[in-house]
């Protein structure tokens, strides 16, 4: 399917999606069927796969504070979602004692269904957007194992935060293992709804949306959010889609507290 004289060529450089497969018989070429059974295991690996905390803690731009959902293993994760959207005891004792007179922002990363999404993209984004905000208080990042992104709901409550921003692996596509979800919610608390949420999706470039899109939205959502004093269906993005991200400093060159 690489060969430049295909008429299919041009339409295969625009995009994953599995057009113009070709034929063997009444199956498909051998050529897209390995390559339909290696997405797939790719796809699968990423669901079970397991959050190297230590390698994503190191690349954020502070001291990072762990937690743990109340599912217990990944199998109690895949089946019980109810405890992945809560905090273990011991996760919300360490969140509470890092309380320190409230954030206007907490930035929680989480495994979600593809921990290689958050590894592969979560602190990129997350510096770039820290790095952005300069005169706003932020909380020590979270990290946080069998997750959902309810769960960012309780840390967020529990560090006194204006807002919580998750950053998540979503469900794998076929060709998308490693995309990354972004939910902004106001005033977190344990019950908010989906409806309260603002999501930026699909981040994962040079496939999906870029860092410097993702950063830019997501910049804006905050800020609306912080005049508006809410989220999810009670703000909407009206921006002009044509516009050109901002350019952001170096994450590192924020000074944390």
């Amino acid at each position: 399917m690489s060969d430049e004289r295909d008429p299919m060529a041009w339409v295969w450089r625009a995009t994953q999606a599995r057009i113009g497969l070709g034929r063997a018989g009444r199956g498909l070429p051998t050529a897209a069927m390995l390559s339909f059974q290696l997405d797939h295991a790719r796809a699968c690996d990423a669901v079970h796969g397991a959050l190297d905390a230590e390698r994503l803690a190191a690349a954020l731009w502070a001291p990072a504070l762990r937690v743990d959902s109340r599912a217990v293993d990944r199998a109690t994760y895949l089946t019980r979602p109810d405890l992945g959207r809560r905090l273990a005891p011991e996760g919300a004792a360490t969140l509470e004692a890092a309380r320190a007179g409230g954030y206007d922002l907490a930035i929680l990363l989480a495994d979600g269904l593809s921990a290689a999404a958050v590894q592969a993209h979560g602190a990129a984004l997350a510096n770039r957007i820290v790095a952005a905000l300069p005169d706003w208080r932020i909380a020590p990042p979270v990290i946080a194992r069998q997750a959902r992104v309810a769960l960012g709901d309780e840390a967020g409550a529990a560090l006194g935060a204006a807002m919580i921003l998750v950053l998540i692996g979503e469900r794998p596509g076929l060709t998308s293992p490693d995309s990354l979800g972004a939910y902004l919610t106001a005033a977190p608390r344990v019950g908010r709804l989906d409806s309260e949420r603002n999501c930026v999706s699909n981040i994962r470039p040079p496939h999906g949306l870029s860092y410097e899109a993702a950063t830019d939205t997501l910049l804006w959502l905050m800020r609306q959010a912080r005049l508006g004093g809410g989220t999810g269906v009670h703000l909407k993005d009206l921006r002009d889609p044509c516009a050109a991200p901002a350019a952001l400093p170096d994450p590192r060159s924020r000074e944390t507290d």
